[in-house]
């Protein structure tokens, strides 16, 4: 759910070339000097992203993140250099109060950091003694403070030395932790102290009885959220670890600081663990190993139970990557940073790959001078996840390279899931291309695109965006920061901001928004109070536009709109409420009519990242919408599972749910019927059916996919079509399995279902280097996949073939229909050819049974005949009428070219008997109808069955057509068809896709319709 764009950015604290060439070997210069000294060597951010430290090997610089400003350096004496030694690591407390400086000689030189809230640094200066903004109505004037950054001051504080040696060294909070290399052992060192404890304590690693007895740890990384740490030892195995806190010793027990346990145990060496990263929003630990790897594991508790989860592979050999440098998990835990030493890669939280610098020219990339795509010394994200900063071995530099994402990372609900809604450090981006008629317009052109820059006085304070959500109807876009909020509409192309700075900063958005119409339903926080406000589009944003104000109290986790007019709100106490949106003459309101109490049920509401429910049918369209809780059947999402509530009741009546897991390592969902589609407005939800021309009065179209559940897991999209397959195993009696989903592979990551257009689609990020710009840049472009073929199969495997035929009547007025249908015969029968059924489970016959029904049939079986071998010929006619049949069915119906197809698949079987008499057949009736393209096409073919022409020959003979001549216009078009030289047979057996069993080039025949290339994006292969 992220994508790389556009060109970093690039800083220094100090104009340095990274390819200045070293002194003149005399001693050299100052500059010389300042030079070799001037590489990075440790990158750190603070805990809120709003800092950062960096430094050499004679320096110490604290820099702002938003905007990346240098705001103080400290560099060290030489006899400061010569005492304690160079710096080689920077570590820097979590609130950004104390920073320490590692030395090569074992030393730990730590400054304390404060910021003077009156002086600035970087002041803006203008002409105008007094500058002032009209607000997003233009009625108000407000003051436009003229202010720069908070300046920052550093002092020193203490010089640390450690006899035992630096290993690695961690910052928390409370203490400071350092693993020693002799003894390997475990040092805290607390900032603050009191008489009743020591402030240093130690635990030697030989006595912890989980880990192995001759190891030394060499990597420590932490997460607060999970108060988990992972250690990764000299002999590549990794440990879970927690800290044991102070005053919990048991009598006559040794001191114990920390207890763990090991999950990663290398089974060979290529998988020794040598980075780690921690992942708090999904409970995922990521170990990079010595091979480019990354395994992951899942955390589910500390006590021995991480087992694996996926592995991550580089898409490229461990020789061109280089090893592992960096790991790092987006704030929101939804990508993964992975830095080698030479490039980088981007994965989602679940294994897709998206954007990498292995795909860049190298020689360009160092003509350029464009090393960030050459490798990477460490890295963190930064602005909330908006961007990634990092730095390379040997350089001064640092990049920034912005990152934009899904606007589902930090607003989960059905409009953001349905469309296209992204949005990165200062603008939001939509897709358009929904709102077209026709999905031939689906490209990736840039008027399709809309972008829109959030206000500058708004990103001014409250950045970064934290989340962004859009209207259903795709006519309004909402985002959040830190404070406050701002709406847009696209057809205006206006934004509103809060007009008095204060309401803006009074609340934050926490729980999600969504859009009813043009009403705005926020779930915030409010100083201690927890709120659901409404506000309207159409008037500007103050205290007095709030158009309704609903109070809960407990925070709210998740909001999701449903149905038509209901809202569903998730809190803290585990509490799920319905509320009716309910519209009159006098204004709108949320009126609360149900309420499900989850104790017991979610054990951490905190980790719940979505919810909705599924309501029968007969409840949705004639029962009492408050009582909808009793037949509902709750869907969460909590942390990557996905659970199903199930109402059920006990001996006694009460009512109980019953809960599955049914899907697992889930990054996104999405259920259609909250997409706003409902039975009784199909039309404009898919394409309009054609069966009353072709009276198929028995076939529905109006249930077609509505009731549809889909999911991505980090590789494939899965689907069960009808969510009413779920609950059927509850409401059995016997084994309550998960019926398996429908999987649709796709190479590209997916971000919205386009039900009306049967496609899957998504983004594909795309590094464009070119050597007249001078230096390369990341876009992205529209990729999709057709979803129909795998659902078909899944109906025609379940033997369900009314099923099959109605989804494929729903698409039947799409151009493109032929070509899913042709995808699901080529699919089937390279698996039958591959991979012989058993007799009578062949899927091959239902299959053209489904084709049968269709006025394309004829055409797709031709198409996929010749884009598949030869072997695979008799295992199609198998099941299928003499090609001689379909020859005639195709001439009878006027299909033509159709008919030229056939010729070639009837020579091939009849050995050349008969073929030139249909050739003739045929090529009389194209002469007839004026098809001189398909003339010339015959010709050819007849020229390629003797090579001497006599066929061609008799054919115009037997038409009354002399070879030489002069007859006129229409003459003259027949009398061009000379016999086609070599190159012109060659060019003519390359588009057939098959060969006769006469094994020549001559033996192919070009006769037929163009044929599209398997397994290409279908779109992205027209010029459309």
């Amino acid at each position: 759910m992220y994508w790389p764009l556009g060109a970093p950015r690039v800083y220094a604290a100090r104009k340095v070339s990274p390819t200045a060439p070293p002194g003149n070997g005399q001693g050299g210069t100052q500059e010389d000097e300042e030079e070799k000294f001037s590489a990075l060597l440790g990158l750190q951010v603070s805990r809120d992203g709003q800092h950062f430290a960096t430094i050499t090997a004679t320096s110490l610089n604290i820099w702002q993140t938003s905007p990346v400003v240098l705001l103080v350096s400290v560099i060290r004496s030489a006899s400061s250099l010569r005492m304690y030694g160079d710096n080689v690591n920077v570590l820097l407390r979590p609130d950004s109060s104390v920073v320490a400086v590692q030395t090569s000689h074992g030393f730990l030189v730590t400054y304390n950091i404060t910021v003077d809230p009156s002086a600035r640094v970087f002041q803006q200066q203008r002409q105008d003694e007094k500058v002032t903004r009209r607000s997003s109505s233009g009625r108000h004037p407000v003051q436009d403070p003229i202010a720069g950054q908070r300046e920052v001051l550093i002092r020193f504080r203490m010089i640390i030395k450690i006899d035992a040696g630096i290993a690695k060294a961690l910052v928390l909070d409370e203490e400071l932790v350092i693993a020693t290399e002799k003894p390997a052992a475990i040092q805290c060192i607390r900032w603050v102290t009191d008489n009743k404890t020591s402030q240093t304590s130690t635990e030697l690693l030989s006595r912890m009885p989980w880990m192995n007895k001759k190891s030394a740890v060499v990597d420590i990384i932490y997460n607060r959220a999970m108060s988990l740490f992972v250690w990764i030892a000299n002999d590549g195995r990794a440990y879970a670890v927690q800290r044991i806190p102070y005053g919990n010793e048991k009598p006559d027990v040794p001191r114990r600081l920390f207890k763990g346990y090991g999950f990663h145990v290398p089974e060979e060496e290529s998988l020794i663990a040598i980075k780690a990263s921690i992942n708090a929003r999904f409970s995922l630990l990521a170990i990079g190993c010595s091979n480019g790897e990354v395994h992951v594991y899942t955390a589910r508790d500390y006590v021995g139970s991480i087992p694996f989860s996926h592995k991550l592979v580089p898409p490229a050999s461990l020789s061109t990557t280089g090893p592992i440098t960096f790991l790092s998990y987006s704030p929101d835990g939804y990508c993964l940073f992975v830095g080698y030493a030479n490039g980088w890669v981007l994965w989602s939280v679940y294994g897709k790959m998206g954007g990498n610098s292995f795909v860049a020219d190298r020689t360009i990339s160092k003509e350029n001078d464009d090393l960030w795509l050459s490798g990477t010394r460490e890295g963190s994200w930064i602005d909330g996840g908006s961007e990634v900063l990092f730095s390379r071995y040997g350089d001064s530099r640092l990049w920034v390279l912005e990152m934009v994402r899904s606007a589902v990372t930090g607003c989960f609900g059905p409009a953001n899931v349905s469309r296209m809604l992204l949005h990165s450090s200062s603008s939001v981006i939509m897709y358009r291309g929904h709102d077209l008629s026709d999905l031939v317009s689906v490209s990736a052109d840039s008027s399709l695109w809309h972008q829109a820059q959030i206000p500058a006085a708004y990103l001014l304070d409250q950045r970064p965006i934290r989340s962004a959500v859009i209207s259903p109807d795709g006519r309004y876009i909402a985002v959040a920061g830190r404070r406050g909020l701002a709406h847009y509409s696209i057809h205006s192309g206006r934004w509103k901001t809060f007009d008095d700075p204060d309401v803006e900063n009074s609340f934050a958005v926490r729980g999600g928004m969504c859009w009813y119409q043009h009403i705005l339903i926020v779930a915030v926080e409010f100083g201690e109070h927890h709120e659901l406000r409404l506000y309207s589009r159409e008037h500007g944003l103050n205290e007095s536009s709030l158009v309704f104000v609903e109070r809960l109290t407990s925070p709210i986790i998740v909001i999701t709109p449903t149905g038509e007019n209901s809202l569903l709100v998730y809190t803290s106490e585990n509490s799920l409420y319905h509320y009716i949106i309910s519209a009159s003459g006098s204004g709108i309101q949320l009126v609360q009519v149900g309420q499900i109490g989850l104790h017991g049920i979610v054990r951490a509401p905190a980790r719940v990242r979505a919810v909705t429910w599924y309501i029968p049918e007969h409840q949705l369209l004639d029962g009492d919408p408050s009582q909808d809780v009793v037949h509902a059947s709750v869907l969460f999402l909590v942390d990557a599972k996905l659970v199903l509530l199930q109402p059920t009741t006990d001996d006694e009546g009460k009512l109980k749910y019953d809960m599955r897991i049914i899907a697992s390592n889930v990054e996104y969902f999405a259920f259609i019927r909250d997409q706003g589609l409902s039975r009784n407005t199909t039309e404009t939800a898919l394409p309009i059916s054609a069966v009353e021309e072709n009276g198929s009065d028995d076939i529905r179209t109006d249930t077609a996919l509505l009731d549809s559940l889909w999911y991505f897991n980090g590789s494939s999209i899965q689907c069960w079509p009808d969510t009413q397959d779920l609950l059927k195993p509850a409401s059995m009696d016997g084994p309550k399995d998960v019926p398996n989903p429908v999987s649709i592979p796709v190479d590209f990551y997916p971000t919205a279902i386009a039900l009306r257009s049967g496609v899957v689609m998504g983004i594909d990020p795309e590094l464009v280097q070119r050597r007249d710009t001078h230096f390369a840049f990341f876009r992205f472009s529209i990729r999709t996949q057709l979803f129909l073929p795998p659902l078909l199969r899944h109906y025609l495997s379940q033997h369900d073939s009314s099923s099959a035929l109605t989804l494929a009547h729903v698409y039947l007025p799409l151009s493109y229909l032929p070509h899913a249908l042709e995808i699901l015969l080529h699919t089937v029968l390279d698996d039958e050819v591959d991979n012989p059924p058993v007799p009578g489970t062949a899927l091959l016959p239902a299959v053209l049974a489904l084709l049968a029904a269709f006025p394309s049939y004829l055409d797709i079986l031709v198409q996929c005949t010749r884009k598949t071998e030869l072997r695979s010929w008799r295992t199609l006619f198998a099941h299928l009428p003499p090609p001689r049949e379909l020859f005639e069915e195709a001439l009878q119906r006027g299909m033509l070219k159709t008919a030229g197809g056939y010729l070639l698949i009837l020579h091939t079987f009849e050995e050349g008997e008969g073929s030139a008499e249909q050739c003739v057949r045929l090529l009389r009736r194209a002469g007839a109808e004026g098809d001189w393209e398909l003339c010339k096409e015959l010709a050819r073919f007849l020229m390629a069955l003797d090579g001497e022409g006599e066929g061609l020959r008799e054919a115009m003979g037997r038409l009354g057509l002399e070879p030489e001549g002069e007859r006129g216009v229409e003459t003259g078009e027949v009398l061009r068809l000379h016999a086609p030289g070599r190159e012109g047979q060659r060019r003519m057996g390359q588009g057939s896709g098959a060969s006769s069993r006469r094994g020549s080039s001559g033996t192919r025949s070009s006769v037929g319709s163009e044929a599209k290339v398997e397994g290409q994006d279908y779109f992205s292969a027209r010029k459309l």
